[in-house]
Parts: C-alpha cells; structure tokens; sequence
C-alpha cells in the first residue's frame, strides 16, 4: 500500500498533468517539480519523467490530432533531427551537482515563459520556416530534452508561436507529438544506464493518465486561461530556486 508521501506526490502529477495537457504538453517541468518539492532522488527524476511524459502525451496527441490540431510540414524535420539527438541526451548523464542546477534552470526558463505568454493575444497568421532551420531546431531541443528529461515542448511551444511558424491551435498539436517522440527516444536512452525506477511510478503513471485526459480534452477545445499559467509559473520558480539554491 502507498505510503501518504507517495500519495501527496501522485495527486500532484495527477494536478500538473491535467494543466499541462491543456496547452499540448506532456508535464515533464510539472513533474520535475513537483518530485524536486517533495525531495525525490535526482536519479529517480529523469525516467520518472519521462516515463510521465510518454504517457500524458499519448494522450495529447490523440485529442488534438482528433481535431486536425496539427501540420505534417513543421513536425516532420523537428522530428527527424530530434529523436536521434534525444536518445543521445537520454543516454548521457549529468553528474548530480551539473544536474540539478540544469533542471532548475530549466524550471525557471518555463515559469518566465508560462508567466509571460499568460494574458497575450497571438495572432492566427504564419511565416514559413525552411527545413534546414526545423532541422537545427530538432536538434538543439531533442538533445536537451533528453539530457535533462522533459520533451522538448516547453522551448518549442514559445518558439514557433514568437516567429509565427503555425498558429497557437496547431502549436499545441505538433508541441504534444514532438513531446511524445522525444520522451520515447530520451527514455530508451535512460533505460540503457539501468535507471532507478520508484515502485510508486504506476501509482504516479495512473494520476498523469487521469489528469492528462481531463487536460486534454479541455485543451483539445480552448487554450489554457491565463490564470492556470500563472499558477504553473509560481510552482515552477518555486521548484527552480529550490534545485538551484538547496544542496
């Protein structure tokens, strides 16, 4: 029987799942944080995550794909160039005192933006790309999504909404499939370096599948509301000073 520690740890990815899903993303910041919160072994928290992730962007994706959330003609470099590189960062490890301090890098970087994006108006036009930019893109972000564990879509997301490369209904979707590549191709990596695995992890997997389905089928209609952003934003700085500040 789970202990309340581990049953505290699973209402909480269960909560960063349905937010995070709503805006076509897996939750690997989410979950990051929350286990930094609650003083998870920085060896757990990269196959936890990811494992998380794989599973809430499962679900992303097949909500916003449902409603033509998505285009080939972005995802496909992004993709190609990605998941190589994200199997590489999987595989990679950090020594604890580099890894932390990049996580909570990381977690900081995704407050700002959750903040900053929170109450602006984007507006529905597109600039095209070239492939070679989707290319080198793919895979800048597929090698730090797996060196540190999430999927990539907390850089991606901002990135092609700021340069207009697909309008925010499309970003969420082709956000949740690249999360989804990139966290299968990051964990394969993990799981070659014999990953510690929590025996909570289908305790917490169960919670992410419950809160990212709900997530997902809100976000799959509407984009987040300010206010979830801005909640996300305050948990992340929180987890951030806290891995970067705490021993």
């Amino acid at each position: 029987m789970p202990d309340m520690t581990d049953a505290v740890l699973a209402a909480l990815i269960g909560l960063a799942a349905l937010l995070y899903s709503a805006v076509g993303h897996g939750g690997a910041s989410g979950y990051l944080a929350v286990m930094a919160l609650t003083g998870v072994a920085p060896e757990v928290m990269r196959p936890a995550a990811l494992f998380l992730n794989v599973l809430v962007s499962s679900i992303a994706v097949w909500k916003f794909h449902r409603v033509g959330a998505f285009s080939w003609r972005v995802f496909w470099p992004l993709a190609i160039a990605s998941i190589p590189c994200a199997w590489l960062g999987g595989w990679l490890e950090l020594p604890v005192h580099w890894y932390k301090p990049v996580v909570g890098a990381v977690l900081l970087y995704a407050a700002w933006r959750s903040f900053a994006s929170a109450g602006t108006v984007t507006l529905e036009r597109v600039r095209p790309v070239s492939i070679p930019v989707l290319l080198l893109v793919g895979v800048a972000l597929g090698f730090l999504s797996g060196l540190v564990g999430v999927g990539g879509g907390i850089f991606l997301s901002p990135l092609l909404l700021l340069l207009g490369w697909a309008v925010p209904r499309t970003v969420s979707g082709i956000s949740a499939t690249f999360i989804l590549v990139n966290s299968l191709a990051g964990l394969a990596g993990v799981l070659m370096k014999h990953p510690v695995i929590p025996d909570a992890l289908p305790l917490w997997g169960l919670a992410a599948v419950l809160g990212g389905w709900l997530g997902a089928e809100y976000g799959s209609r509407r984009l987040g509301s300010p206010a979830i952003r801005r909640v996300l934003a305050i948990v992340l700085v929180i987890a951030g000073a806290k891995m970067v500040l705490l021993p």
